[in-house]
């Protein structure tokens, strides 16, 4: 299974991949490879629970609603704006995208 990237910009998707070629025909060396990864791939951030919640209301749907697009159950966004809990993985990326793109990104 591939994994799917995201990245800051088509100019920096153009590197990256350049800089992976590089990389994979052993012309660059893991450490800047990593380096690549850093610089031009979407930074995912942690999300407070008031985070989680202004964004669930800017984008003015219930937790439900909210839920189905994220495709995790309501009782996960439910304890995300408590603070019970906290998203990780897919769910995290998906409400980076959220806040970046609004809801119809992930439609």
């Amino acid at each position: 299974m591939t994994r799917v990237k995201s990245y800051k910009s088509d100019l920096k998707a153009a590197i990256h991949q350049t800089a992976s070629d590089l990389y994979e025909v052993g012309l660059m060396d893991k450490k800047t490879m990593r380096r690549f990864d850093a610089s031009c791939l979407t930074p995912i951030h942690g999300f407070t629970a008031q985070e989680i919640r202004a964004l669930r209301e800017r984008e003015d749907v219930s937790q439900t609603v909210f839920a189905r697009y994220l495709n995790v159950p309501k009782d996960s966004v439910s304890q995300w704006e408590r603070g019970e809990k906290h998203p990780s993985g897919p769910s995290l990326k998906l409400l980076s995208l959220v806040q970046k793109k609004g809801l119809e990104a992930i439609a």
